[in-house]
Order: C-alpha cells, then structure tokens, then sequence
C-alpha cells in the first residue's frame, strides 16, 4: 500500500509495478493545481475540469515513458495546458476573447452613454475578432494567449512546448499581420 506522504517517484514505480489504484495518490496531491492551469486558459471551471481529466488520463498512459527530471505535477500540468490551447484552438468562436456572448454585447449599453460610441466599439470589437480569426492557427494562438489570457512569453512557451524565440517570433508576426488588418487604408 501506498502512502500518501510517498513521493513521486515511489508512487510511479508503484503504478508500473502493476498498482494502477496507486496512481489516485498523484491525481488527488496535482489536481487542484492541474485544474487551475486549465481554468486559466479556459476561463470556464466546468472546461477546465473536463480538461484536467483528460490530462490525468493521458498521464497515466503515457507514464512509462515520464522521465523523471522533473516533478510528476509539472509534466501534467503541461499536458493539461496543451490540451487547454488545443480546445481553444478547435473552438468555432473566440468569444471568450472578451468574455460576453454576442447576444448580451447589446444589452451592455449603459443608459445615457453616447450609442455611437457604443456602436463603433462594437464594430471595432468585431473587427479586431474577425482578424485574430485569420491569423495563421499558431499565431492567433500565441496571440489569444499573450493579451487575452496574459500569460507571459515564458509561460505560453511551456504550455506550446515551442522555444521562446518561436513564440517571440509568432507574437511580432501575428500583431504585423493584425496592425496591417486593421490600419485604415488611405485612398489613392
């Protein structure tokens, strides 16, 4: 029997040795942790559940081939953030980009504010979505993450597995291609 006090690597051995109940030891000690990386990206608690499951269950297939040169907690934390980017990635929309369905952008309006000025936001708001949406999939993606989830340039290259240079890359790239959309064009 496993001890919950046991660390990682006792409890890894013992899921290999043929204790698969063994591996409930690493899922109640990360999940929480797990959980909350998905929630970060997803903003939505019931996703980033769904998420954490499929981490844990690809962590415990993957198991024999963990390495070891880093804590369990990290390496599925790393499978839960990938599995996050790539649901956001398969999404039809990027309402989550400010967080309000379409349908409730029009009953924001706050009574008395200019409806012009509400009106071109909204349009403004729509524009800008509508070319993230062009972007290439790894640039919106690094782009999504950096201004609508704030991860930092560090963090998103760990949850890509992409160096930083890459990502460094795909961000300067993404916000040319979103400035040149976007820039009114003069007349000839």
């Amino acid at each position: 029997m496993i001890e919950p006090t046991s660390s990682d690597r006792q409890v890894i051995d013992t899921v290999l040795g043929g204790d698969r109940e063994a591996f409930r030891v690493l899922v109640e000690r990360e999940a929480a942790n797990v959980i909350e990386a998905a929630r970060r990206i997803l903003r939505d608690p019931t996703e980033a559940e769904d998420v954490a499951q499929d981490a844990f269950a690809q962590a415990f297939v993957a198991l024999p081939t963990f390495r070891g040169d880093g804590p369990f907690g990290a390496w599925v934390r790393r499978i839960a953030v990938r599995a996050a980017i790539a649901r956001l990635a398969t999404r039809p929309d990027l309402i989550w980009l400010d967080g309000d369905a379409p349908e409730s952008r029009a009953t924001m309006l706050p009574s008395g504010d200019d409806p012009e000025r509400h009106a071109l936001e909204a349009e403004r708001r729509a524009s800008i979505i509508d070319a993230i949406r062009d972007l290439p999939g790894p640039q919106r993606i690094v782009v999504m993450l950096r201004f609508y989830r704030d991860l930092s340039i560090e963090e998103i290259s760990v949850a890509t597995n992409d160096p930083i240079g890459t990502v460094k890359s795909r961000l300067s790239r993404g916000l040319a291609s979103l400035r040149d959309q976007l820039t009114p064009r003069s007349a000839p």
